[in-house]
């Protein structure tokens, strides 16, 4: 008796145990779609030979095939087979985030000689933005984000996922197909005392409407006089003009004002580097120990999302950025690409006029990228 007492008791367990466990995942629904990579699966499939991928912005030849720079092949061709692959520190590879905030800060920037910046190596621009979120919150745990109208769709998610309350401020303007600056000021100036503001540094995502050097500086003097933390997003850095600093123009703006401020950088774009996911967060700060406590804290942020940051990609941003010929390489390249984007904007407009469409088209070449 004591047996199969023991025995029911058992199997009683057993098939509670069972039903629970076929019932922890029944509430879960698909996910919608993502309205970037969504288009992208769509792409791959479609069997039709003449279909067009407008989801994800990424750089094709005229036979719609994805480039690799040649100093990236150069790059590869040095590292293969003579560098380990060891973990990086959590704070990623020193020599690529060094190279990378001369791109953002200037070359012979007093604030990195100063070791005022707090820099990681993160996952991509994606990455860096994410970790500056999860910082944000952490550290400001009041705080809220201002997002422009309408932005890259992942900024919402970045933001909404680390728990950091976002408002929006206006940007497009969609009649002129142009910046609505005079909203845009009036955003910044009624916003609460101390927000922080979601900038794109250059190519504006998605519109291509970035605000002119006198507008950057008007934005400066505004953020400024309201005490708000600017944060930039450069994604396209030499890939918008063809020109790196040309491009970081409005953040030299900010740091000639004298911000403090956040970057994120990305090499998708203007290296081809889209799956290496190698970018930087940096944040400038008041001295050098503000600035070792917050990269310090930056790190203990990454330790439980992904340890540390992959290799592969830092050694091919540090090769080519640490030597000058791959480096002068480099910039040729990325301003062929951004030239030839210019080029079929220039030539779309003229085939569009020519055809005789009583439409304004300025707007295609007033856009960057």
């Amino acid at each position: 008796m004591a047996i199969s007492r023991k025995l029911f008791q058992h199997r009683s367990s057993v098939s509670v145990f069972g039903a629970r466990s076929m019932s922890w995942w029944r509430s879960v629904e698909p996910a919608p779609k993502d309205p970037i990579l969504g288009v992208t699966e769509a792409f791959l499939a479609d069997p039709s030979p003449e279909k067009i991928n407008v989801g994800v912005g990424a750089y094709r030849d005229d036979k719609g095939k994805p480039v690799v720079l040649e100093c990236v092949r150069e790059a590869e061709r040095r590292i293969a087979g003579n560098l380990n692959m060891e973990y990086l520190p959590m704070g990623g590879s020193v020599n690529m985030v060094e190279e990378t905030l001369k791109l953002a800060y200037g070359e012979n920037s007093e604030l990195i000689k100063d070791k005022r910046i707090a820099a990681v190596q993160a996952l991509s621009g994606t990455g860096a933005c994410r970790l500056f979120a999860d910082f944000q919150k952490r550290f400001c745990p009041d705080s809220q984000i201002y997002i422009p109208v309408p932005t890259w769709a992942n900024h919402h998610n970045i933001w909404r996922d680390a728990h950091v309350p976002q408002k929006t401020f206006h940007y497009y303007h969609p009649e002129s197909k142009g910046l609505d600056f005079a909203g845009l000021v009036d955003d910044i100036k009624n916003a609460p005392n101390g927000s922080f503001f979601l900038l794109h540094a250059c190519a504006h995502n998605p519109t291509g409407v970035d605000p002119s050097e006198e507008q950057w500086k008007e934005i400066s003097n505004k953020i400024k006089e309201k005490g708000h933390f600017p944060f930039f997003d450069m994604a396209y850095q030499g890939f918008a003009s063809g020109d790196p600093e040309r491009d970081a123009k409005a953040i030299r703006i900010f740091l000639e004002d004298g911000h403090l401020l956040g970057i994120a950088q990305s090499y998708a774009k203007n290296m081809g580097l889209y799956g290496q996911r190698v970018g930087c967060l940096s944040v400038l700060c008041e001295d050098e120990k503000q600035a070792v406590a917050v990269k310090s804290q930056l790190q203990m942020l990454a330790r439980p999302m992904y340890s540390n940051p992959p290799v592969h990609g830092a050694l091919i941003v540090s090769t080519i950025l640490g030597d000058p010929d791959l480096k002068k390489l480099w910039l040729k390249e990325v301003k062929g690409m951004a030239d030839r984007i210019i080029g079929m904007r220039t030539a779309l407009r003229e085939n569009l006029e020519k055809l005789g469409s009583p439409l304004s088209w300025e707007h295609i070449t007033n856009q960057v990228w």
